[in-house]
């Protein structure tokens, strides 16, 4: 059983957003987990630095990194995960259309004992533009076509996984919407749960649909041939299969 999370937020001008978000996440886990919540400011224009400041000097399990400039999702999700203090990554968007009552949800449906786990939640009744959507439709027939990946929903951003797993990865730009590839390319293990969504209050999401389609053509070919450069070994000893790790190698 999972006893202590770190909650990674990543956010880009969500200044009227975060505060709603971290008041739902204390009501949802306070007394029933440890957590920490890294909340990683990815160079935002508006007064979110200031807006920060005061919540980071106010509540003693928060903690905000600040970005000198806008670098992208994953790498923003790197910086959290990095300086995150737990064994266990529960990651968030900061737009508040995750519920964070999933979190629990998400927790149970995790296996400590199955090497590259990942649990990601799968948005049921999404609250987004029939364009959206589509995209998102489009996007996933894509994915499962040319790199045979189910996941239903592989931008649902509500995340469960270890940390040690996910320093393992080969890190890229966009990688965030390559996660569950690549847990599967490592022979791990992702499991679906249904999820809440919820519509944005405020704010507007940072990409067009345009772009993400550009964005993903080109990260797609680039994740092909990326993963045709992967080799996971795996060693016969005494007739049974044990895959090679860094937790293996420690005996672990």
């Amino acid at each position: 059983m999972i006893k202590k999370i770190s909650i990674v937020i990543p956010i880009f001008n969500e200044k009227n957003n975060i505060s709603a978000l971290i008041n739902e996440i204390k009501k949802t886990l306070n007394k029933k987990i440890v957590y920490e919540v890294i909340i990683v400011n990815d160079g935002s224009t508006d007064i979110t630095k200031e807006f920060l400041s005061d919540i980071n000097k106010k509540e003693k399990n928060i903690i905000v990194i600040n970005h000198k400039k806008n670098y992208g999702q994953s790498m923003a999700l790197i910086t959290g995960i990095r300086n995150s203090n737990f064994d266990h990554i529960v990651t968030l968007d900061g737009d508040g259309q995750n519920d964070p009552k999933d979190i629990i949800k998400l927790i149970n449906n995790f296996d400590e004992k199955i090497l590259f786990m990942m649990v990601i939640g799968n948005r049921i009744n999404r609250n987004d533009s029939p364009a959206r959507k589509i995209a998102s439709r489009l996007a996933f027939r894509i994915r499962k076509i040319v790199l045979h990946d189910d996941t239903p929903d592989t931008g649902c951003a509500i995340k469960v996984f270890k940390k040690e797993d996910f320093l393992e990865l080969p890190f890229f730009n966009h990688q965030h919407r390559f996660l569950p590839f690549l847990f599967k390319t490592f022979n791990g293990k992702v499991v679906s749960v249904p999820v809440n969504h919820r519509a944005r209050k405020s704010g507007v999401s940072k990409y067009s649909n345009f772009q993400r389609l550009l964005v993903g053509i080109s990260d797609i070919f680039g994740v092909i041939w990326l993963n045709k450069r992967i080799t996971w070994p795996i060693l016969l000893e005494n007739n049974k299969k044990i895959n090679i790790s860094r937790r293996n190698k420690n005996g672990n």
